[in-house]
């Protein structure tokens, strides 16, 4: 992988924010691009989704059950997610589920139309919380395909600056043509950068071909249960499938709140859809700052446990905030907050997590982690706050106070997985695999 001369000036300037070496930035910059219309497409129908909970819930649904079925669903999809990862070679499984997923969005564009009933809402709710998972669980298993675990710490900052900027520029989109284009159409513009993401890889693949020690024309193994008995029987993988599930133990319990009081203090659907798009601007905005500057050096020079530790730390802030004050502008500051950190920060660092797995848990385990682990840790977490709530009768603040040592242990648990990171980044190298 060479650069072309008049390619230097532009590795050039891309270096000065990157550090990368010069064989590498091309395949950065496709992974940037990659990413970028991944989350583009996604952050697009995200505000969609958001207002199709309200919709669920304003006609007497329940959240709850919604969780539950995505559950269901996602346990549904799993197994054809693996019988294509155990079916056909790694290069072509991005572009199978990337086509399938182009297709549903099609579907739905003809059944959404301007005024969608309550299960169109309930349906297309379920399916964009399958959706996500799936192409950014992929993307990333991509990644940890095609770089080391030393790479990773030094590009994947930058390359999830390029998630950013499609996370900023798909509800800039939104809110720009909600009202011009209409809610299904932009379906169709969704599903043409899910179409970029299709090119990108092509790019990606014509530079770095295979992945570390292995030929990209191989399918990946066995179907996705072996990553489930692979993830109870390392006990690495164990925590990090523990991480997730506490993560979004909280996360459910913000997304619960956000529903609860925009649905109360906004009652125009345009209003909702609004908010949110303006929500997930802000934290692009701020993710991409971060990313560009914070993320790189924090990796670098204070590891992956401390930068994964990040997101519980905001996490107890923000529950202390809710337990003082549970109002729309703090429920959206809080979100705001915990997700940029996420995304500029602690999601970068839990992928490097990955870098030093086996090849194959780099596509089974992490997609079964990414999906059955963290749609399974909705369902539960949704059953859980609705019994604090309704049953025993707990105000928010209450429960936002019964959660913050789930926190605190969410925090410890992220520096443990940090230096169980860095042990098996040692001993690989010790062995001369390239970390």
């Amino acid at each position: 992988m060479s650069l072309e001369p008049s390619s230097d000036r532009k590795a050039g300037i891309l270096r000065t924010v990157v550090d990368a070496e010069p064989a590498e930035i091309r395949a950065v910059a496709w992974s940037f691009a990659y990413f970028f219309s991944v989350l583009c497409a996604y952050y697009i129908i995200r505000p969609l989704r958001d207002e199709m909970g309200v919709t669920v819930t304003k006609s007497g649904g329940s959240l709850e059950w919604l969780f539950v079925i995505v559950f269901v669903v996602m346990l549904a999809a799993v197994p054809v997610f693996g019988w294509v990862v155990s079916t056909f070679a790694r290069k072509r499984v991005a572009p199978i589920v990337y086509l399938f997923f182009i297709a549903n969005l099609a579907v739905f564009w003809l059944l959404i139309g301007d005024t969608p009933s309550p299960r169109v809402a309930a349906t297309f709710f379920v399916w964009v919380s399958v959706f996500n998972l799936f192409v950014v669980s992929l993307f990333w298993s991509v990644m940890a395909d095609l770089w080391s675990s030393g790479q990773a710490k030094r590009l994947y900052g930058f390359i999830a600056a390029g998630g950013s900027a499609g996370a900023f520029t798909g509800p800039l989109i939104t809110q720009s043509l909600v009202h011009s284009v209409g809610t299904a159409n932009l379906l169709l513009i969704s599903g043409a950068f899910l179409g970029l993401a299709l090119v990108c890889i092509g790019g990606l693949r014509s530079l770095l071909g295979a992945g570390r020690g292995d030929t990209d024309e191989a399918p990946a193994g066995h179907g996705i249960v072996d990553g489930m008995l692979r993830v109870l029987s390392d006990p690495y993988l164990l925590q990090i499938a523990a991480w997730v599930l506490i993560a979004n133990l909280i996360s459910t319990f913000f997304y619960f709140e956000q529903a609860r009081i925009v649905g109360a203090a906004l009652p125009e659907r345009a209003d909702r859809v609004q908010l949110f798009a303006r929500m997930d601007l802000a934290v692009s905005v701020l993710t991409v700052a971060a990313q560009l500057v914070v993320t790189g050096p924090f990796l670098k020079r204070l590891g992956v446990g401390w930068a994964i530790a990040a997101l519980p730390a905001s996490a107890v802030l923000g529950l202390l905030a809710i337990a003082v004050s549970p109002t729309l502008w703090v429920i959206a500051a809080v979100i705001v907050v915990e997700r940029a950190i996420g995304f500029a920060i602690a999601n970068p660092g839990a992928r490097v997590l990955y870098t030093v797995v086996e090849p194959e848990d780099k596509y089974k385990s992490q997609n079964f982690i990414d999906t059955v682990v963290f749609r399974g840790g909705d369902a539960a977490s949704g059953w859980v706050f609705s019994g604090l709530g309704k049953v025993l009768g707990l105000s928010t603040p209450a429960v936002a106070l019964v959660t913050v040592p789930f926190a605190m242990a969410w925090l410890v648990l992220s520096l443990r997985l940090g230096r169980s990171q860095e042990e098996r980044a040692a001993r690989a190298s010790d062995k001369g695999v390239p970390q």
